[in-house]
């Protein structure tokens, strides 16, 4: 297995994973590119087939007097086909994902997930915390 970076060459990969339509692609593609900065890509391949991928949102808080650069990343996107499942892709996306989060000097990354994945997360060294809070839109 290899976990890296995702390059435009990924894009078709990338959609199929996130289950993008035929004729959406052409737009994802141009989202992809467009925010290249602040979402970076990271794909796992098995004998040369992407079988997984995982998205790293980087976003700036607002500067402050201890620190100008308040920057911290969101984990976004985590997917591994099914037939790959349970095999340490994801905790190798993960890992791949942490070290960028590192090397990037950010303040932290989060997670948004879905009840079945949090065991997964906090494996990976995620943690409960106490100070996130949620607003939502009520329901029209």
């Amino acid at each position: 297995m290899i976990v890296r970076r995702a390059s435009v060459a990924d894009v078709e990969a990338l959609a199929e994973l996130r289950g993008i339509e035929q004729g959406k692609r052409a737009a994802f593609a141009a989202w992809v590119a467009a925010h290249a900065e602040t979402h970076l890509p990271f794909v796992a391949e098995v004998d040369g087939s992407v079988v997984g991928s995982a998205w790293l949102h980087i976003a700036e808080r607002v500067p402050g007097n201890e620190s100008l650069d308040r920057r911290y990343g969101d984990v976004q996107s985590v997917m591994v086909r099914e037939e790959h499942r349970n095999q340490g892709i994801g905790a190798a996306l993960m890992t791949a994902i942490l070290a960028e989060a590192r090397a990037q000097g950010l303040l932290h990354v989060t997670v948004h997930s879905g009840r079945r994945a949090v065991d997964f997360y906090l494996r990976n060294g995620f943690s409960h915390h106490r100070q996130i809070l949620l607003w939502e839109p009520a329901s029209t």
